[in-house]
């Protein structure tokens, strides 16, 4: 129970995080491009590989790798796990399981966006 609640807070400290730097781009540049999400894919990207490395060369406790890894930089943006899973596979030599898990996730989840507005859509 002790490790959701790391992950909860962490994830309310992410998504807040995440909320701040949308809006602050949207100020910044406008509307008419998702810079904040891009910025927020790439940076959150960054700092995953920066903890992790850190983490394993530091030895690390499970809890804080639950609240930071996957509370803060989940609730910030999952597109760091992502990223993490794809160099996961990558550095384990599964080079066609990275590229195939790359493109299934992005493919697959622009699909399932469509389908998700279209059912809706479609609802009397």
């Amino acid at each position: 129970m002790f490790n959701l609640l790391l992950v909860v807070v962490g994830g309310g400290i992410g998504a807040g995080i995440r909320h701040l730097t949308n809006m602050g781009a949207l100020r910044l540049v406008g509307p008419n491009y998702p810079w904040g999400t891009m910025a927020i894919n790439i940076v959150g990207s960054l700092a995953m590989g920066l903890f992790i490395a850190i983490l394993a060369r530091r030895g690390g406790s499970n809890e804080v790798r639950l609240f930071v890894a996957t509370g803060i930089f989940g609730g910030f943006t999952t597109f760091s796990a992502f990223s993490l899973d794809f160099a996961t596979l990558w550095e384990r030599g599964a080079t066609l399981p990275a590229f195939g898990y790359a493109l299934a996730s992005v493919i697959g989840a622009i699909i399932a966006l469509f389908l998700g507005l279209w059912l809706a859509r479609s609802l009397p």
